[in-house]
């Protein structure tokens, strides 16, 4: 039974009170008791929730979440006696929702542990989904990389996106721009690939009238047009190595000028950029600057590909469905489901929403069957026979599949293959494909 609030020191309820963010009091066996009025205004009477695990009414476990596959701020907490922070999918009167999750322990004057302060932080407005940021997910490497972006989302550190084309870092850079301060601002993409150089500085800079033929009228570059919010540079790995000094100069002076310009301007966006190719190999490839790697790289945010999120996939189903058919109940029906789990999605979100489209188009009804579209993606994905090859050149085949299944990241490659960076970059240079990471 939870201690009476006559039992529990005045000036800690006093304090949890007057704090902002909602708040509950928690003791060393997990159970509530009390919340504060920022609580209480966001989900109204707490006494249900009163004696109750945290575990219980957060996550409808029986268990303690650590011991349910997530990760827990209290084990933190605990061990290094200061607060700890975590990104959990709670339930809540709301519905499901992202929430930060703060703890910090109370000691008494003796230094034992007596309670626990949790507070609360939404990633969304009230109200908002958890697909309301445009992502939805609930495995644990989905949650960690929604974590990060949560944790640098509000500071001006330029981000970093890395993974599969499919994975969704365009929406992994709105998500950085819209938990942002600067969300209100605009938010503007950049398609890196396939610029000259004349487009990439006019289409980045802008340009003066009579800067050349055909410029009648000065133009807005989207430097400028990013003024106060993000500049989302996609595809970055592709911009050509003559065009990467330009970025670099504006993103280490902070000004530019527009093409046939004398007008020094400064330019006040943050930077989110993004590439799935390995940026580290191709620096050492002498691809890409080095001294502009390390001014992006501050921050880097690993998008997991579909088939290390197979968890998700009901989810995204559910999420993907109602967009293109708000309209219509559809469903999917469990062989495919079934099915679903054991594809490896080389294409990743947009592969699936690809499935899920044909799918809808080719039915008359509202419960839709993918067996011949998985079937078809299933063969083509079908490696064909191959003969026999030496143990060198299958390792070597093998990291290089393996390193394309991380989305070109040698790091974690390097971490699960339990060898150094160094020695796979030897590796994947045996055989002259170190530069051409995909």
């Amino acid at each position: 039974m939870p201690l009476p609030l006559s039992a529990l020191p005045g000036e800690l309820l006093a304090l949890l009170e007057s704090l902002p963010e909602p708040r509950i009091l928690v003791d060393p066996d997990y159970r509530i008791l009390s919340a504060n009025a920022a609580y209480r205004h966001t989900f109204g009477n707490p006494r249900d929730i009163l004696g109750r695990t945290c575990y219980e009414v957060s996550h409808h476990y029986d268990k303690p979440c650590d011991q349910c596959g997530e990760s827990c701020p209290r084990q933190t907490a605990m061990k290094t006696r200061q607060a700890s922070r975590v990104l959990h999918l709670h339930h809540t009167p709301r519905g499901q929702e992202y929430v930060d999750v703060e703890l910090v322990p109370i000691h008494d004057a003796g230094g034992k542990l007596t309670y626990f302060v949790e507070t609360m932080r939404f990633l969304q407005d009230s109200g908002r989904q958890p697909g309301a940021l445009g992502m939805v997910g609930h495995s644990p490497r989905f949650t960690r990389m929604l974590d990060l972006i949560n944790r640098v989302a509000p500071a001006m550190t330029p981000v970093l996106l890395l993974g599969e084309s499919g994975t969704g870092k365009e929406l992994a850079a709105q998500a950085v721009h819209d938990l942002s301060p600067r969300h209100e601002k605009p938010f503007v993409p950049v398609d890196c690939s396939g610029m000259t150089e004349s487009l990439f500085e006019s289409e980045l800079f802008g340009y003066e009238k009579g800067a050349f033929t055909g410029a009648g009228q000065r133009k807005t570059g989207l430097v400028e047009a990013a003024a106060g919010g993000t500049l989302f540079l996609d595809e970055l790995g592709d911009i050509p190595l003559h065009l990467q000094v330009k970025l670099l100069r504006l993103l280490e002076s902070g000004t530019y000028r527009r093409v046939g310009g004398v007008e020094i301007l400064r330019a006040d966006f943050r930077l989110v950029a993004a590439t799935h190719r390995d940026l580290t190999a191709m620096v050492e490839a002498g691809e890409f600057r080095r001294d502009l790697y390390y001014r992006l790289a501050t921050f880097p945010i690993h998008l997991p590909p579909l088939r290390e999120r197979r968890e998700d996939l009901p989810l995204l189903v559910e999420h993907l469905l109602a967009r293109l058919a708000p309209d219509r109940p559809l469903q999917l029906d469990s062989a495919s489901q079934k099915r679903l789990l054991d594809y490896a999605f080389p294409g990743n979100i947009r592969e699936l929403r690809n499935l899920l489209e044909r799918a809808m188009l080719m039915s008359d009804g509202d419960m839709l069957s993918l067996d011949a579209d998985l079937e078809q993606c299933c063969a083509s994905a079908r490696p064909a026979p191959t003969t026999i090859v030496s143990l060198d050149q299958a390792e070597r085949r093998y990291v290089r599949q393996a390193l394309d299944q991380l989305g070109g990241d040698r790091k974690e490659l390097a971490r699960r293959l339990e060898i150094s960076e160094r020695t796979l970059y030897r590796k994947l240079a045996a055989d002259g494909q170190a530069d051409t990471v995909a």
